[in-house]
């Protein structure tokens, strides 16, 4: 066969002007220097410091849109049809780039400023003011140190849900249903949880399981009037809703374990605890972990049982990072501070989480 055929998947290269490439340069560098001037100067404007008569943001949109435009177009005028591939990615990259970026930015901008929506003055640049707040607000650190509490149940958390896994792999009648039966918390919304038990079963005066309690000689069955009960209640309700999430990852994990492991196990004498942990534990540190970091992402985002159910009280004791910054922003309407509490947040989860990942990595490394 002809060789022919295999030139039209073959890209080559243009002949372009020098000419032509300096144009493209050009273009690319001259539009991002006016996208940055643009910037500079509406920042200069936003902290008082210079005054150009900017209403809004949009000049440094519309120098955006006009860079990136400029940029898909220098990339053709440099390298010709080799430029024309970067367009099936480059226009996409821009756009995620300004639905991230630029909103990050504009939050940054927002933490720094004194921004009450109660106040008529308006947002204003206060500085490390907020910084300050922050750093004497004992409400904030006692959330973050509630967080740690709420991150290490996912311990017990994963317990059961391994518990679980095991039982339902295992050979039991009705396992379809069982199997279906524990799914069902998962399916439910977490505020439909949270009015479901906090607000009514778990009601004091009348709800079924107080008055359990009180059959049962407890005088006085308040599960959110002393802060660790309270807390505890917060976790229960939490994990009653997640656990199958794990049990599930878990029960695929140990489904797909070879069969003949567990028997070669049995024939060199290894049965009941010891087969679970020189076998099936072992295998499945790659999918527990992977479960557990699932579950702490999801667990640094609670907030809506504790807002349904507690708005953070007993004192702050059951309060997130989460429902804090809510309440920030919806009863004393002070954005400014409000969304500098959430990117200090965003820094320590990523912090957290990367070292949580590296650490997963450490663990899972199969050891020779």
């Amino acid at each position: 066969m002809s060789s022919s055929g295999d030139l039209l998947h073959v890209v080559t290269n243009d002949s372009i002007s020098a000419g032509r490439k300096t144009f493209g340069r050009v273009m690319i560098w001259g539009s991002g220097a006016l996208m940055l001037l643009v910037a500079a100067a509406q920042l200069l404007q936003m902290t008082g410091s210079a005054e150009f008569g900017f209403e809004n943001w949009r000049p440094t949109l519309y120098a955006y849109i006009t860079w990136a435009i400029c940029l898909c177009w220098g990339q053709v005028l440099q390298h010709g049809e080799h430029g024309k591939r970067t367009l099936f990615v480059l226009p996409a990259a821009l756009f995620v780039i300004s639905l991230t970026v630029f909103p990050l930015l504009f939050g940054l901008i927002i933490a720094f400023s004194d921004w009450n929506l109660s106040s008529p003055d308006g947002r204003s640049f206060n500085g490390l003011d907020n910084v300050r707040q922050m750093w004497a607000d004992p409400f904030y650190w006692n959330a973050m140190l509630n967080m740690v509490w709420y991150v290490l149940a996912i311990l017990v958390e994963y317990a059961i849900a391994f518990a679980l896994a095991l039982a339902l792999n295992a050979e039991i009648r009705a396992r379809k249903f069982f199997r279906v039966a524990f799914l069902l918390p998962l399916m439910l919304s977490p505020v439909a949880v949270s009015w479901m038990i906090g607000k009514s079963m778990l009601e004091p005066r009348f709800g079924p399981i107080a008055s359990l309690g009180r059959a049962l000689g407890w005088d006085d069955p308040s599960f959110f009037g002393s802060p660790w009960i309270a807390k505890a209640t917060i976790m229960v309700m939490d994990a009653w809703t997640f656990i199958p999430f794990m049990m599930i990852m878990i029960l695929a994990g140990l489904q797909a374990i070879p069969k003949e492991l567990h028997e070669a196990a049995k024939v060199d004498g290894a049965n009941g605890w010891r087969a679970f942990w020189e076998v099936t534990f072992p295998m499945m540190l790659p999918v527990s972990i992977t479960a557990i970091l699932i579950r702490i992402i999801f667990k640094l985002k609670l907030a809506d049982i504790v807002i349904a159910v507690t708005s953070g009280g007993p004192g702050g004791a059951t309060d997130t990072v989460t429902s804090f910054i809510f309440r920030e922003y919806r009863d004393r309407s002070n954005v400014g501070y409000g969304t500098l509490l959430a990117m200090v947040y965003l820094v320590v989860i990523v912090i957290a989480m990367t070292l949580l990942m590296k650490l997963a990595e450490r663990i899972s490394r199969p050891r020779t």
